[in-house]
């Protein structure tokens, strides 16, 4: 029989740590061997046995929870999955978090704590499981991270864009590049992003992301890449030279007008447990670019954008997915992989290199 996955969990909030630890100790693969009010506590009790994964709080006496993150991920890189109702409202927190290199932010809302707790049992498992298996040594200097907000109903892209026969145009000059990532991604996505001319196809993105945060990330990307990255409005061209990135809270979807291709942002449900979806954007990539695209789903936990890259696969475009060994959890690209639909796997490394060589085919 496997080890069990050694937990700590550290949260001044006793509620927290009472209903985490009774949803955690009813999986046999699982144990908490340790709780703590504070990282001090929690720094004591380290000393005496290192967990698997912790589970972490920023707003906390004495130390918080980003500052103890940092130091662990200097002395003994560990999972760190921070719970924290700051990752709902408060952008910098959860960028503070990302790249301090938590694997995951589950967002806990400031009311009605305990049902969310019990609601999202089941989620809270499946994170643990999954920091379990992050593949630390990925993570590029600083950390990196995406959230995977919890208690989502998973719904498919048939909520937002009805599946068909692909309406794209036969193939043109005018072609793009899809990119869908989670967990991870943030870094993934810089190490991609920097390494690209401006002379690039149009990209557009979806890394799960809260509301308030991709903004800022993609003003940090604009600022050290040649290409233009910016958070996406509605209406937005698809050009040579620009990025754009889903914003947190919303569905991104292609769109074609004429000869060009823009996009559509828009609300609607969760798909996936997410919002943006990558299975939305590489659905309507699919429908209505079709084989004037190249899909590529990098570092991620879950299964979304799977389904939507076989569809863009069907629909004639070329399909790249990142490496196992190159993910921090390769969970997304692993699952597209398994349905038959990626023509080339890939080290991170080598991916900016595949984008420009099909930048070039596409001239």
């Amino acid at each position: 029989m496997a080890d069990k996955i050694k937990v700590m969990i550290v949260d001044d909030s006793a509620l927290v740590r009472q209903v985490v630890s009774q949803a955690l100790a009813k999986e046999p693969g699982i144990e908490v061997i340790a709780t703590a009010s504070d990282p001090v506590f929690a720094i004591e009790k380290l000393r005496a046995a290192w967990p698997d994964v912790l589970i972490v709080d920023i707003e906390m006496p004495r130390m918080d929870g980003i500052s103890f993150l940092r130091k662990i991920m200097t002395e003994r890189p560990t999972p760190v999955i921070i719970c924290s109702s700051l990752a709902e409202s408060g952008a910098q927190a959860t960028f503070d978090a990302m790249s301090a290199g938590a694997v995951t932010i589950i967002t806990k809302p400031k009311a009605g704590l305990k049902s969310f707790l019990e609601d999202s049992s089941n989620d809270i498992v499946q994170a643990v499981r999954a920091a379990a298996k992050a593949n630390l040594r990925a993570l590029p200097r600083g950390g990196s991270s995406a959230v995977n907000a919890l208690n989502r109903p998973k719904l498919t892209a048939d909520v937002m864009l009805a599946p068909g026969g692909p309406t794209a145009m036969a193939r043109t000059t005018d072609q793009l590049i899809a990119i869908g990532t989670s967990t991870g991604g943030t870094q993934a996505l810089e190490a991609v992003l920097t390494r690209l001319p401006a002379t690039c196809l149009g990209i557009v993105i979806v890394q799960h992301m809260p509301e308030k945060f991709t903004a800022m990330f993609a003003e940090r990307l604009n600022s050290i890449c040649d290409l233009e990255v910016r958070e996406a409005r509605n209406g937005d061209r698809v050009i040579p030279g620009r990025a754009l990135i889903a914003p947190g809270g919303r569905h991104m979807l292609l769109k074609r007008s004429g000869a060009q291709y823009q996009v559509e942002v828009v609300d609607g449900p969760l798909v996936n447990r997410h919002k943006p979806s990558v299975d939305v954007l590489f659905r309507s990539v699919a429908k209505f670019a079709g084989a004037n695209a190249l899909g590529i789903i990098m570092t991620g936990m879950g299964d979304d954008g799977a389904r939507g890259m076989k569809e863009m696969k069907d629909a004639g475009a070329k399909t790249i997915a990142q490496d196992e060994a190159s993910c921090v959890v390769f969970g997304m690209p692993k699952e597209a992989i398994k349905l038959g639909c990626v023509d080339q796997t890939m080290p991170l490394d080598k991916i900016p290199e595949a984008m420009m060589a099909y930048t070039r085919s596409a001239g």
